[in-house]
C-alpha cells in the first residue's frame, strides 16, 4: 500500500527541467545499445545451490530514458477533503471508541502474525500454520508497516523494522514472480512506510531500492513490457525473457504509482521510464479498443494487441483505471496524460457498465457491470456486481474533485459506495459477497421496486430451461433455494476474503462529504466482520455471507491488515490523520 505525501514532490535543477522539454516528446519504444556501451557482470552467485539474482547487463536496454517530470513548483490541484467543523464531546467519545474496536482487532492479528508466521508471508489463521505466497519474503510484515505507523504501534514498528535485513530480495524458493503483486505489497510497503515516517529511517528506502532493482529486470524484453509472471531464474541464469501473449490489464497497467515514487525518492528516472513507456502503449490502444475508452480484461503484451472481446472495472482490470487519478496527483499535476485517458475512460465507464440496482426501499444504488465486444447498448450488459468493483466509487469521487468533473459524478460516485453498503446489509451475516448478480432497473432516474420483475430476473439468470409462463413461480422458488436478497438475482460467490475495496470507498466518500451515515455504515461492517471473522490466532476468510455459522478458510491475505483495517481505523480518525489532500493512496 502506498501512501505519498503531495509535498515531497519537489522541485529540482534547472537542468533536469531542460532535459524533461528535450527528451519528453521521445517515442515510446527503447532503443538498444551496442552490447559493448554496458559493463559486463558476472554470473548469479550460487549459496547452497540457490540461485541469487544480481544486477547484470540488460539485454534489450534503453539509450535515453524518458525523464521524470519536475516543475519549479508542483501546479495546484483542488481540494478534496470535506471542511470538516468541530465536533461534539459525544460524537468524538463514540468516533474514538470505534477506532480503538479497531485497532484491538488490528493487534489481534498482528499479535498472531508474530507469534506464529514471523518473517513468513501469510499467517493461516485457523491452523497457526504459515503460507509463502508472494516469494517467501514477509509479505505481511512489509504490507502493514504503514498501519503500524498510522495505528501509533511504534514498538512493533521497531520490531518490524529490526527483521527487515533478514529479507533477502535477491533470491526465493518462488519460480515465477508476480511483478504486480511484489510491487504493491514489497515496494508500495516499503515507501508508504517511509513517507509517513519521513525518510527517518534509512532501511526503508534501501530495501525498496533492493525491490526496485531486481523487479526492474522483468522490463528487460524486446518492447520493454514487463513479464508480468516473470521468470527471474532465466534473468539471473543470463537468458532472455519476454512479456506474455496473455498479461492481465491491471498487472501491466497498475505499476505506475510504486514506480515513479521509486524515482522522485532515489532521482533515478529508469524506474518511471519503465512505467512510462507501459501509459504511452496504453494511451495509443484507449481508442481503438473494442469498447473505445476501456482496455480489455487481457492483453497480448508482446505484440501490444487488444483484442479480448472482455471489458469491465473488476478483477483483473481494476487498479488500472484507479491509478490514473492517483498519477495525475503524484506527478502534480504535470502530466495531462492521465487526465484525458481518466477523462476516455469514465466517459466509457458511464455509457457501457455503470446500472441501477432495484431495491425494496428504492434507495439509489449503483454498479458497474460486465461488457462484451459487440454488445449493441447498455441493455445488453452483464449486471455482474463483485467486491473487487467497490473501490469504483472511491476512485469516481476522488476524480469529480481533482479533475473538476461535474456533480453529477460526485453523485454516481456516492451511488456506486452505497451500492456496496447495500450489500453488506443485505446479507445475514452484514457481509458483501464475492460475487453476485443484480435485477437491474430500465430507468436510471425513475425506478420502483417491482417483485414481479425481479422473480423474471431470478428466472431468467438461473432457470434451467423452465417455460417462461412459469417464471415468476419458478423465481420465487429460486430466490429461496440461492438464498438470495431482495433485488439479488444471483450469488456466484458467496466467500468473503477480508477484501477492503468497500470499506476504501466508503473511507474515501466520508472525507469528500463529511457524512456521518458513511461513519455509522463502516461501524455496522466492521462490527459484522470482526464478529464472523475472528479466530484464535486473527482473522480468516469465510465460505458463505449466507450463513451466520459459516465455516471459516484457513487464510488470511496481508492486506485485511494493510488495507482493510486500516481503512477502518482511518474512517474513525481526525480527517487530519493522512489527509487526501496531503497524501496520495
Amino acid at each position: 500500500m502506498l501512501f505519498v505525501r503531495k509535498s515531497y514532490i519537489l522541485p529540482t535543477a534547472f537542468l533536469l527541467s531542460l532535459i524533461y522539454l528535450l527528451f519528453s516528446s521521445l517515442p515510446p519504444a527503447p532503443e538498444a545499445l551496442d552490447i559493448d556501451d554496458r559493463e559486463f557482470s558476472p554470473p548469479p552467485k550460487q549459496n547452497g545451490g540457490q540461485i541469487h539474482w544480481q544486477k547484470g547487463r540488460e539485454k534489450h536496454p534503453i539509450k535515453s530514458y524518458i525523464p521524470l517530470p519536475t516543475a519549479a513548483a508542483p501546479l495546484p490541484i483542488p481540494k478534496i477533503q470535506h471542511d470538516f467543523p468541530s465536533e461534539s464531546w459525544y460524537r468524538r467519545r463514540q468516533r474514538v471508541n470505534r477506532q480503538t474496536a479497531v485497532k484491538q482487532a488490528f493487534e489481534h492479528a498482528w499479535k498472531g502474525y508474530k507469534k506464529h508466521a514471523w518473517l513468513h508471508d501469510e499467517l493461516s489463521p485457523l491452523s497457526g500454520d504459515n503460507r509463502e505466497t508472494f516469494a517467501g519474503w514477509a509479505a505481511t510484515l512489509v504490507d502493514s508497516l504503514d498501519s503500524l505507523i498510522i495505528m501509533g504501534m511504534t514498538d512493533e514498528f521497531e520490531k518490524a523494522l529490526a527483521a527487515l535485513e533478514q529479507i533477502d530480495f535477491t533470491t526465493t524458493d518462488a519460480t515465477q514472480i508476480n511483478v504486480f503483486e511484489t510491487t504493491i505489497r514489497y515496494l508500495g510497503g516499503f515507501m508508504a512506510a517511509n513517507d509517513l515516517t519521513d525518510g527517518k529511517y534509512p532501511i526503508l528506502l534501501k530495501k525498496a531500492v533492493e525491490v526496485g532493482e531486481f523487479l526492474y529486470s522483468a522490463f528487460d524484453t524486446r518492447n520493454r513490457m514487463p513479464q508480468s509472471r516473470w521468470q527471474w531464474t532465466r534473468t539471473a541464469e543470463g537468458l532472455g525473457i519476454e512479456p506474455s501473449r496473455n498479461t492481465i490489464l491491471a498487472e501491466l497497467g497498475s505499476l505506475t504509482l510504486e514506480f515513479t515514487r521509486l524515482s522522485q525518492l532515489t532521482n533515478d528516472s529508469k524506474y518511471f521510464d519503465a512505467i512510462q513507456r507501459i501509459t504511452d502503449q496504453m494511451e495509443a490502444a484507449q481508442q481503438k479498443t473494442k469498447v473505445p475508452g476501456l482496455w480489455p480484461v487481457m492483453v497480448n503484451a508482446e505484440e501490444m494487441k487488444f483484442t479480448d472481446p472482455r471489458f469491465t472495472v473488476g478483477g483483473m482490470a481494476d487498479s488500472m483505471y484507479e491509478y490514473l487519478p492517483k498519477e495525475y496527483m503524484l506527478l502534480s499535476a504535470q502530466v495531462n496524460q492521465y487526465k484525458s485517458m481518466y477523462d476516455s475512460a469514465m466517459d466509457a465507464i458511464k455509457d457501457r457498465l455503470i446500472f441501477r440496482g432495484m431495491t425494496k426501499d428504492n434507495q439509489e444504488v449503483l454498479f458497474a457491470g460486465n461488457a462484451q465486444a459487440g454488445m449493441p447498448s447498455k441493455e445488453d450488459l452483464e449486471h455482474e456486481a463483485e467486491h473487487l468493483k467497490c473501490f469504483l466509487g472511491g476512485m469516481v469521487g476522488i476524480g469529480a474533485k481533482v479533475f473538476r468533473r461535474s456533480a453529477e459524478e460526485l453523485r454516481i460516485a456516492r451511488g456506486l459506495t452505497d451500492g456496496c453498503i447495500w450489500a453488506y446489509d443485505s446479507m445475514p451475516t452484514g457481509i458483501m459477497p464475492e460475487i453476485f448478480h443484480v435485477s437491474a432497473c430500465d430507468d436510471m432516474d425513475d425506478c420502483k421496486w417491482d417483485e414481479k420483475k425481479w422473480y423474471r430476473d431470478v428466472q431468467r439468470r438461473l432457470s434451467k430451461g423452465t417455460s417462461a409462463q412459469n417464471a415468476q413461480q419458478e423465481g420465487k422458488s429460486l430466490v429461496k433455494t440461492h438464498g438470495l436478497a431482495p433485488g439479488m438475482t444471483d450469488i456466484s460467490d458467496a466467500r468473503y476474503f477480508l477484501r477492503p475495496e468497500a470499506i476504501e470507498s466508503v473511507f474515501i466518500m466520508y472525507r469528500i462529504t463529511g457524512d456521518k451515515t458513511l461513519q455509522d455504515a463502516a461501524w455496522r461492517m466492521f462490527k459484522n466482520i470482526e464478529k464472523i471473522t475472528r479466530t484464535d490466532y486473527a482473522h480468516a476468510a469465510i465460505y458463505d455471507v449466507r450463513d451466520r455459522h459459516t465455516p471459516k478458510l484457513d487464510y488470511m491475505e496481508s492486506f485485511w491488515l494493510a488495507e482493510t483495517l486500516k481503512y477502518f481505523y482511518l474512517i474513525f480518525s481526525e480527517p487530519t490523520l493522512v489527509s487526501l489532500d496531503e497524501y496520495v493512496l
